[in-house]
C-alpha cells in the first residue's frame, strides 16, 4: 500500500484512473474477510463499500499494481519547477532540482513490493539515489534521529528512523523498470523500503525534514503500525 485519503470520502476514478485506497480496502474486505485492517481505517471506509463495489474491478491494472490516491487529483510533475527540499535539524537547508537529483550517485536494485492489503509485485527494478547522498550536503545536526518524508499529495507523510534509512535496500527512486516514474507511481521521486509495507513508501516526495524522533504518518494516525515490517505488522497499532 504505497498509496495514499484525506478527510474527504474517496472517489472512484473513471477511465482506468486510480481509486482512493480507503474505498479499495472497503471493497475487497467484503470478499477477503481473512485480511486484517487497522481498526481506525476500517471505521472510515466501512460506509463506502456499496457505491464502488460494482465498478471497482475494471479499473485495476493488470500488471499486479493497485494504484491508490488520497486526493481528488494526483500531483503533477514539472521538471522545470520541481524541487526537493531538505530541512529541519540541518545546518544548511537545501533544495535539489531534478537535474541535480539525477546527478547524484545512481544506484539500482531489484526488490519485491508488498502491500499490507495482501498483494505483492515481485522483481521490481528501481533506480535512484541513497538517502545519505541527499541529506548529507545539508549537514544533519547531532540531534537528528529520524526523517519525515512529505508528499506533494497533501496531507500524506510518513517517518523512518535514521537507522532505518541506512538499510542497504532503502532508496529514493526516480525510475521503475527502466523508465522514469509514472505519475501514478509517484513521479518524480518516491521512497522505497522493501522490508516495510507500501504505505511507508511515500510517493511524490517534495520534502525531507530531519527531526529528533520519528512520528506517526498518515496511515499510522488511522491505526496502522508505525514500523510496518513485512510479515510482522498486521495493520494494528501496538
Amino acid at each position: 500500500m504505497s498509496e495514499h485519503t484525506d478527510g474527504r470520502e474517496p472517489r472512484l476514478r473513471p477511465g482506468g484512473a486510480p481509486v482512493g485506497r480507503a474505498a479499495f480496502l472497503g471493497t475487497v474486505a467484503v470478499g477477503l474477510s481473512s485480511l486484517v485492517w487497522g481498526k481506525a481505517a476500517w471505521d472510515r471506509v466501512s460506509g463506502v463499500v456499496s457505491p464502488v463495489a460494482g465498478t471497482l474491478l475494471p479499473v485495476l491494472p493488470t500488471s499486479g499494481w493497485r494504484i491508490y490516491s488520497i486526493a481528488d487529483t494526483m500531483p503533477r510533475f514539472d521538471p522545470t519547477t520541481w524541487r526537493l527540499r531538505v530541512d529541519g535539524l540541518v545546518a544548511e537547508p537545501l533544495e535539489l532540482d531534478y537535474r541535480k537529483l539525477r546527478a547524484l550517485p545512481r544506484v539500482e536494485q531489484v526488490s519485491t513490493f508488498h502491500c499490507v492489503t495482501g498483494w505483492t509485485v515481485q522483481n521490481v527494478h528501481w533506480a535512484g539515489v541513497r538517502i545519505a547522498d541527499v541529506i548529507e550536503p545539508a549537514e544533519p545536526r547531532s540531534g537528528a534521529r529520524a526523517l519525515r518524508f512529505v508528499s506533494a499529495e497533501h496531507p500524506y507523510d510518513d517517518y523512518l528512523t535514521l537507522e532505518q534509512t541506512t538499510l542497504p535496500d532503502v532508496m529514493l527512486a526516480y525510475e521503475m523498470d527502466g523508465k522514469p516514474l509514472s505519475r501514478g507511481h509517484g513521479a518524480p521521486l518516491r521512497l522505497i523500503i522493501p522490508d516495510m509495507y507500501g504505505y511507508k513508501n511515500v510517493k511524490w516526495l517534495e520534502r525531507i525534514e530531519l527531526v529528533r524522533v520519528d512520528g506517526s504518518g498518515y496511515w499510522e494516525n488511522l491505526g496502522y503500525d508505525r514500523d510496518a515490517w513485512v510479515g510482522h505488522s498486521n495493520g494494528y497499532s501496538t
